[in-house]
């Protein structure tokens, strides 16, 4: 068996169901693929009884961990060369397997063996508008600066969990993911690069990532980026960036201008000076543009006016969610000298 894939759940029944149907269409057939339901109370064991003579799969049942110790069970119980990471919520194009393999094979006479992997994702056709719009905030160069769309880097490249492969060797070796609240996908990739290998960036192996449905479980999932840069800085010095700041600065930006124009409007009505105009009405500019620019770009790449338009408030939900979430977690870990899991109780998965 050359490829393992490791898939952990939880409350998902219906993404599984389309998971697993994109997976029996593989045109490349050597893989076994291992369910993890971590304690779910919507299980998708029906789902899974649908496929179990379609493909070698396996499922198990445990106690709610997370996905990341999820991941860890599945892998010490695969059967394969190559562990490869999925999230239970992407779709697979039919040829992404012989791509992973094609790619691997091409690598193979590197000087540099590839030891791990990992590919970019994109918005299906038959995505919900909003699906679309969240995507597009989360791969563009107006919204992340491009460092999640799946184009080569300059510096290294850190796999994520809804589209990760590493040698089980490899992972077993390293211990897999750790039990990190938030971000554990990139601290294992951080881990995989500190220990010598170099992940590679597979572009031909893409899946479709069908992400956070609306805009509250949106928010929800990039607040805890937002706390996961701190915790990730922390475990790793040196590895943030100017561009991880960027939500930060914007938000705070944003709530700035909005502060002035809310003073400006008290200003004219309890002073009733027509000088503080400007402070009513100044601070929306950067405002409004940014969003004719994010909604202009976001037309034009989906071409859907309605993409478009819902792409704005996704860029303000991405950008203001993961640095509010940013700001928490600097105030509870830098200046209130918390520790990781001290400062955040709470998982984040339920």
């Amino acid at each position: 068996m050359k490829y393992s894939i490791i898939v952990p759940v939880y409350n998902r029944p219906d993404e599984v169901g389309e998971l697993l149907e994109s997976l029996s269409n593989q045109t490349l057939k050597d893989f076994e693929v291992v369910i993890v339901e971590d304690g779910s109370v919507k299980t998708c064991k029906d789902v899974c009884d649908k496929y179990a003579n379609i493909l070698a799969l396996h499922y198990y049942a445990k106690e709610n961990s997370g996905p990341g110790q999820s991941r860890n069970y599945g892998a010490e119980r695969a059967n394969g060369e190559w562990v490869i990471i999925l999230d239970s919520d992407v779709v697979l194009p039919t040829g992404y397997l012989q791509a992973v393999d094609d790619s691997l094979a091409a690598h193979h006479a590197s000087p540099t063996p590839v030891t791990a992997f990992g590919g970019p994702d994109a918005a299906h056709e038959s995505f919900t508008p909003v699906q679309k719009a969240i995507s597009y905030s989360m791969t563009s160069f107006f919204t992340t600066g491009g460092i999640r769309g799946g184009k080569a880097k300059l510096d290294k490249f850190y796999p994520r969990s809804f589209n990760m492969g590493i040698r089980r060797d490899v992972y077993l070796q390293l211990g897999g993911f750790s039990k990190m609240r938030f971000g554990e996908d990139i601290d294992f990739s951080y881990r995989i690069v500190e220990a010598g290998h170099q992940p590679r960036l597979f572009p031909e192996a893409w899946v479709w990532h069908k992400r956070r449905t609306d805009f509250r479980k949106f928010f929800r999932q990039v607040y805890n980026s937002g706390i996961a840069r701190i915790n990730l800085e922390k475990r790793h010095p040196g590895t943030m960036k100017l561009v991880h700041l960027l939500p930060t600065v914007f938000t705070v930006g944003v709530i700035a201008l909005i502060l002035i124009s809310a003073v400006g409007r008290a200003l004219m009505h309890y002073v009733d000076r027509d000088q503080f105009y400007w402070m009513c009405f100044a601070p929306w500019i950067p405002i409004i543009l940014y969003s004719l620019l994010i909604c202009i770009d976001s037309t034009v790449k989906n071409k859907s006016l309605k993409v478009g338009l819902l792409s704005v408030p996704a860029a303000f939900v991405q950008l203001m969610g993961y640095g509010l979430g940013f700001i928490e977690s600097w105030w509870k870990r830098c200046v209130r000298k918390q520790d990781e899991f001290q400062a955040f109780e709470k998982t984040f998965y339920k």
